[in-house]
């Protein structure tokens, strides 16, 4: 009687029966070496969109105000102006610009690090107890996710009027304290970093809620928060239309609002341009951001990375 053979033992090539070689690669050198070129035209593009402008703000930030239109955008012109700018710009109108600066600090502290407070605690909460209408919040936070700050900024403006609340700092910190977006992460974070047989073992050896939380959930949720708070930091500092509706009292600006005032006096009957303070404060604006994300960039990229492979 013929016997028969699997196909898939037909089909095997000699070379894969071979035993390796010591310290030979799995992976094909075909496979490695494989570039694209159209991919590498597109992120050179990429990266030319990202650092052009902030080529240009550093380069015009060098520059006097005849100097910004006498020269070429992206080189210097014939004097590095640069200390200079920064000091007329500290120093312009008494110096308000620094005073732009405190707010936007108050600002950040106030409502980002409340924002990321709430979306902690209310996150954590969601992920790890049950309790009666928890599909019902969780259907609220994702409804609110997808509304934009602008399309709120309106009727909230309406409510703080009728409170009193309006050209206060109030009427900013407490919409920043709201942010969907951020429990959501933490909610999402909190489902893999915090195991719930961790919780149950601590509560068996005695330990309560609020230790349980601040002693071991809270390290483990440590690169979410920072996640959160980095959102939170850039969202508030970023904040333009909120401030614009909400304050008329120029000492309550933000350095957004502050700025765009300052460009928009270069138009109308007295006109008074100070772009090069406009673009040295710009520039000015940007630093706290980058270190900031310089910083917290080790604990962010953890935490974007978390739960994307489940084991």
């Amino acid at each position: 009687m013929a016997t028969l053979t699997p196909p898939a033992a037909k089909q095997q090539r000699p070379s894969a029966l071979r035993p390796r070689r010591a310290g030979a690669s799995s992976t094909p050198r075909s496979r490695r070496e494989r570039k694209s070129i159209v991919l590498t035209i597109v992120m050179v593009l990429f990266v030319l969109y990202a650092l052009v402008p902030l080529a240009w703000l550093i380069i015009n930030a060098t520059k006097t105000q005849p100097d910004l239109f006498s020269s070429f955008g992206l080189w210097f012109g014939d004097g590095f102006n640069l200390f200079q700018n920064i000091a007329d710009t500290l120093t312009y109108r008494n110096g308000i610009f620094v005073q732009w600066f405190g707010n936007t600090l108050l600002y950040v502290v106030a409502g980002a690090g409340g924002a990321t407070i709430l979306a902690t605690v209310a996150g954590y909460g969601l992920a790890k107890y049950r309790f009666p209408g928890k599909r019902a919040v969780f259907a609220v936070i994702l409804g609110a996710v997808a509304v934009p700050g602008t399309a709120l900024a309106v009727p909230t403006f309406l409510l703080f009027s009728q409170v009193g609340l309006t050209n206060t700092p109030w009427a900013v910190i407490l919409p920043s304290l709201i942010s969907p977006f951020g429990l959501y992460l933490v909610w999402t974070y909190a489902v893999d970093a915090v195991p719930t047989e961790l919780l149950e073992a601590a509560r068996m050896d005695g330990a309560g809620e609020f230790r349980t939380f601040f002693t071991i959930s809270l390290r483990l949720l440590t690169p979410g928060i920072v996640t959160v708070l980095l959102f939170a930091i850039v969202a508030t500092w970023n904040n333009y239309f909120l401030p614009l509706i909400m304050l008329s009292d120029p000492t309550w600006y933000p350095l957004t609002v502050g700025l765009s005032q300052w460009s928009a006096q270069a138009t109308g009957v007295a006109a008074q341009p100070i772009y090069n303070l406009v673009i040295t404060g710009s520039l000015l604006t940007i630093i706290p951001i980058v270190v900031a994300f310089l910083f917290l960039q080790r604990f962010w990229q953890s935490g974007l990375s978390a739960g994307s492979v489940k084991q």
